[in-house]
């Protein structure tokens, strides 16, 4: 298990390391040349089992390959310990003279795969460059957790990440909450306008009385005009006794215009004044009350051309822009998007009494790739919705698919994310060939195996191949048995 003192040995940089292990030296030799050429990466050669021990004090690999038969250190037993090193080292087999029993019993315990003499040069540089995907993946989630663990200033009112957009947004945030200016804060939706709002009133001296909040599109005008300002008993038909705005109720405290954008241009003026004069006037009274309310707004709409089509008064535009906060999008953030899922995930376990389920690496990876219109709120319905509907205790990508808009079978394979214009007509014929290749199997091999619930007897028999034949391609695609099944072991 990968300690904390082992994590101090892991490469941080982008140096990747593939150590090869065999008795015999033609074989280290050519694997070395094949490695080193199509994979891109330093090689690191062993002749024994107890030599490639040694040099794991010194060096950390993504990779090793092993041989299973020799003379001091059998490959099994190497693996095992590497395993105890550290689990995050990506395995393969390879041996001359292998059987089924052997290689059921090296995947069972760890391999990731089994590769039998003679073999494919492009074969095993597809399981390498593999490997060393898996073994990026789960290094950065160790790191992860290791950044989660440790103790740091919490951020306000609950913002998870450390990427240089937010971390400047929320630096203004810290400045300018114990002002009494008033803060435009801008952004898309989802990208927390509204928490941005509740960490200004919780940091100012204004934190004890409660914050109000105006959803602006959902009043129409004649309502929301009253609900902001108030009015006297007789103002209008139905005001059969006073009421008190949601600017009074605000009074010492602080009012969240929320998307402004959509205030009519009659309100707008009357806005305008309690900004100007720090006064409201009810309807139906001819004095003002003199108020005393720290005034935010918010917005995912372009003021500057509603204010150009004559929709936003521009002098309420530099009242309300004294300040500007700007709410980053995901795509700003792609570096939290894991401190972000990790969150959401304790959350819903908890909520949904799911507590052993966990993203698997390729999932990860995923929700890194995909483009998120919705920004953070959509990423936290999307962990909501798979810790609710997860088949299993590892989530994977395909339980991350919304079946409603998006094509499933396109994101099974993490080292190459399906791209929404199909095959790429820049790439090279041989490659776009295994492309397709590669999607239509795992499309199949998974439609296969979510209708058969993960037998994989009775998968062949529908595919019409051998068991042992579509183990293989399973094998090949890194698609798992157990991930399909109802009641996993």
């Amino acid at each position: 298990m990968v300690g904390a003192q082992t994590m101090k040995n892991i490469p941080t940089g982008n140096e990747q390391l593939v150590m090869i292990v065999d008795d015999e030296p033609d074989m280290l030799n050519m694997l070395k040349l094949v490695v080193q050429r199509k994979c891109g990466c330093e090689v690191e050669l062993a002749d024994s089992g107890k030599t490639a021990l040694d040099k794991l004090k010194t060096c950390r690999p993504d990779v090793i390959v092993t041989d299973i038969k020799m003379p001091d250190l059998d490959g099994l037993t190497l693996m095992q310990k590497v395993r105890e090193i550290d689990e995050t080292i990506s395995v393969i087999i390879m041996t001359g003279f292998g059987t089924i029993e052997m290689a059921v019993q090296a995947l069972k315990n760890g391999a990731y795969d089994f590769l039998q003499k003679p073999f494919d040069k492009e074969h095993i540089v597809r399981v390498i460059l593999r490997c060393l995907e898996r073994t990026r993946l789960l290094r950065e989630n160790l790191q992860l957790q290791e950044k989660l663990n440790t103790v740091s200033p919490p951020s306000p009112e609950g913002f998870i990440g450390q990427a240089p957009a937010l971390r400047q947004a929320l630096d203004l945030i810290a400045k300018v909450a114990d002002k009494d200016v008033t803060v435009l804060i801008r952004g898309e939706s989802g990208t927390g306008k509204e928490g941005a709002a509740r960490a200004l009133h919780t940091l100012s001296n204004r934190r004890n009385r409660r914050m109000i909040t105006v959803n602006c599109p959902a009043l129409p005008e004649h309502i929301l005009e009253s609900e902001l300002f108030g009015y006297s008993k007789g103002a209008f038909t139905g005001a059969n006794k006073d009421k008190k705005g949601l600017f009074l109720e605000a009074d010492h405290s602080t009012i969240l215009l929320d998307e402004i954008a959509d205030i009519p241009v009659g309100i707008q003026t009357k806005l305008l004044r309690v900004l100007q004069e720090k006064e409201i006037q009810p309807l139906g009274q001819n004095t003002s009350i003199k108020i005393d309310v720290r005034v935010v707004a918010s917005t995912n709409q372009n003021l500057e051309a509603k204010m150009k089509a004559g929709e936003f008064r521009e002098d309420l535009f530099y009242r309300l822009n004294v300040v500007t906060i700007s709410m980053p999008g995901l795509t700003e953030l792609k570096e939290d998007i894991p401190l972000l899922v990790h969150h959401f995930l304790q959350r819903y376990k908890k909520e949904f009494e799911h507590p052993q389920l966990r993203f698997s690496p390729e999932s990860f990876n995923y929700l890194q790739q995909k483009k998120w219109r919705g920004n953070v709120r959509e990423l936290q319905n999307t962990v909501k919705r798979a810790v609710l509907l997860a088949p299993s205790d590892i989530i994977e990508p395909r339980d991350l698919c919304d079946h409603e808009g998006e094509d499933c079978s396109q994101i099974q394979c993490p080292e190459h994310p399906a791209k929404s214009g199909g095959i790429e007509t820049q790439m090279p014929y041989k490659k776009a060939k295994e492309e397709i290749i590669r999607r239509f199997s795992t499309s199949y091999l998974t439609e296969l195996l979510i209708r058969c619930h993960g037998n994989v007897t009775a998968a062949a028999k529908k595919s019409g191949l051998e068991r042992q034949a579509l183990q293989r391609i399973m094998r090949r695609y890194d698609i798992r048995s157990k991930d399909f099944k109802s009641d996993p072991a």
